[in-house]
């Protein structure tokens, strides 16, 4: 059990975001062991607990860590090898916010592998991270020449029958050639991934016989979620499945695909009062989280908890993750969920100026990656849409929305009502680039138009259902959003009527060649170049099963629709008019066919 340093110590003096003092958290390897670093302001007192090889619960040694000032605590020893399995258990005050046991043992923050015996009692591993890129570069694919891919790690590949079984779902499966090849032929240049960082799933999904599939529910942000790494790889252990990882990057770059994370950064999987304390809850809950005077969260992320960013070493700790997959593990960009959040100052007010939101566009290691925020939360004034600064990409919900009341909602009124539909003015903004909403200093290329994302309908789903169905879902369709602006086209979900799925079809070509051919940055969903359907449920986050895993054998319809989005997309990349990176002017004195004119 942790012994306090000191009968009292105060908190620690913030040290500053960039500050020296916050360098080298987590363990260093040296030529004789390695250095655990590990901050908390408010402890009094923090032990480094190592583990048998075989047996996760047979602790070996305990080691005291000193404080060394910032509050950084820190030890040093040879036991801290490759492979050593680790925990730490921090001691401090009671009182308001504060959560301290100095008898559980917790996730150090910066370990780069986890094991883990099945029961949610994690162990951190020592990870020798060396890798032979073998020259391959990153493609640097220019931001006004990117298309982005957005899927499912394992749902891309479980059901693929040109990817071995043993690579169904993994790491690995996705850097397989024939998934390679479906990218590189449809056309895409980046591949999105739902989260892959250390994840958890909720204990009431699990009652339920559910998982939390998506992944936003984030253990840990410097390792690879191990359960999608190949069954040979989970053998060996935390080294083997990041080196597995790395090799997918590496050969999906060999191809000219890019890799971009979707990061969940803004809450972890500890939830809110009486979440499990996993990590940074029992390490100083009062800095790592946002709360009010007497300790309540303030969840602005509507999962529980929000890590608070206005804290410097929790930014850090945002930024030092971020700086470890774009330069060692060599990912190309980033898709911040919730970002809002993460620029929320201790006020609790958002503001684009907010310090980790200009580190992170100042810092040279990530000078180069893509930089695309999800511009809102729950929190008050959490829709931000246009507000991120210069260096910045935007989901841009705005253009989601006016697309499908152009295409669907607005078709459904007008057969309705019997009038003509309404909205070209605000169609032809989108269009265009959406200079209503984003600077003319930031340009088309601020905003990442998408029709469809892994949150709501699918495509063939937004053309089908007039109202979710997620009763599968087990919260009595409660769940998912209400407003989708989605239309049926005269039969709820499947129909034998050759009418009806003809105009779905067109539909589905219409919002298709509109993404494609939009100034921004388009985002396809997986799956949606061929029609793939959720059986019209919005909200599958907790479905890891067919419902949500792509098929790949395909109706002749299906082949015509890939086809027409792959012609899209190649027509999209000849002719840089329709990729403008500056907005469109009118002035008919100067005609030029390199821009966009509006007759």
């Amino acid at each position: 059990m942790v012994s306090p340093t000191s009968a009292v110590m105060p908190p620690a003096p913030a040290p500053g975001l960039l500050s020296a003092a916050l360098d080298d958290l987590g363990v260093t390897l040296g030529h004789d062991g390695g250095t655990l670093r590990v901050w908390s302001a408010h402890a009094d007192g923090v032990e480094l607990v190592l583990f048998d090889d075989t047996d996760l619960d047979w602790i070996t040694d305990t080691l005291p860590l000193e404080p060394v000032g910032g509050g950084v605590w820190q030890v040093r020893t040879p036991l801290l090898c490759p492979g050593a399995r680790y925990a730490i258990r921090v001691g401090g005050p009671g009182g308001p916010g504060n959560t301290f046991n100095p008898r559980t043992l917790l996730i150090e923050p910066y370990a780069r592998g986890l094991i883990s015996d099945g029961r949610d009692d994690w162990r951190a591993v020592v990870v020798d991270g060396g890798f032979d890129w073998g020259g391959v570069q990153k493609p640097a694919t220019p931001l006004d020449r990117t298309v982005i891919y957005e899927g499912h790690l394992k749902g891309l590949t479980k059901r693929h029958p040109g990817v071995p079984p043993a690579l169904h779902g993994t790491y690995a499966g996705l850097a397989h050639p024939a998934m390679i090849e479906h990218l590189t032929g449809l056309g895409v240049t980046a591949v999105e991934l739902l989260p892959v960082h250390a994840f958890a799933s909720e204990p009431r999904l699990h009652q339920m016989g559910l998982s939390n599939y998506w992944g936003y529910n984030t253990l840990n942000f410097f390792t690879p979620h191990s359960p999608y790494a190949t069954a040979a790889s989970r053998r060996e252990g935390p080294e083997a499945v990041l080196r597995e990882f790395k090799g997918m990057v590496k050969l999906l770059h060999e191809a000219g695909l890019e890799v971009i994370l979707d990061v969940v950064y803004n809450h972890t999987a500890e939830e809110g009062i009486g979440g499990p304390r996993s990590s940074l809850r029992g390490i100083d809950n009062r800095s790592y989280y946002r709360q009010l005077d007497d300790g309540t969260y303030v969840d602005e992320t509507g999962c529980g908890n929000a890590v608070n960013t206005a804290t410097d070493a929790a930014a850090r700790l945002v930024l030092d993750s971020l700086r470890y997959w774009a330069r060692d593990v060599q990912v190309d960009g980033f898709r911040f969920d919730l970002a809002a959040t993460l620029g929320r100052d201790a006020q609790h007010s958002f503001t684009p100026q907010h310090p980790l939101l200009q580190a992170i566009l100042d810092d040279p290691e990530l000078a180069d990656v893509k930089k695309i925020a999800e511009p809102w939360d729950v929190g008050m004034g959490g829709w931000q849409t246009g507000n991120f600064g210069e260096g910045w990409s935007e989901w841009n919900d705005r253009y989601r929305d006016r697309v499908r009341n152009f295409w669907l909602s607005d078709v459904d009124y007008a057969r309705r009502a019997s009038t003509s539909p309404v909205g070209v003015g605000g169609f032809a903004t989108r269009l265009a680039g959406s200079s209503n909403t984003f600077s003319s200093e930031r340009g088309p290329l601020a905003s990442v138009n998408f029709v469809t994302a892994h949150d709501g309908f699918t495509l063939r789903d937004l053309v089908s259902y007039d109202v979710k169905h997620n009763l599968a879902n087990g919260e009595q369709n409660r769940d998912g959003a209400d407003t989708n602006r989605s239309f049926n086209h005269g039969a709820e979900g499947p129909t034998d009527d050759e009418r009806i799925l003809a105009t779905r079809r067109k539909a589905m070509r219409n919002l298709m060649g509109t993404l494609l051919l939009s100034a921004g940055v388009p985002m396809l969903t997986a799956g949606d170049e061929f029609g793939r359907t959720q059986r019209g449920n919005n909200n599958a986050y907790c479905h890891d099963s067919a419902l949500t895993w792509l098929a790949w054998e395909h109706a002749p319809w299906q082949k015509d629709l890939h086809a027409h989005v792959s012609r899209l997309i190649t027509l999209r990349e000849e002719n840089p008019a329709l990729r403008p990176v500056r907005f469109a002017v009118q002035d008919q004195r100067t005609p030029s066919a390199s821009v966009m004119d509006w007759y």
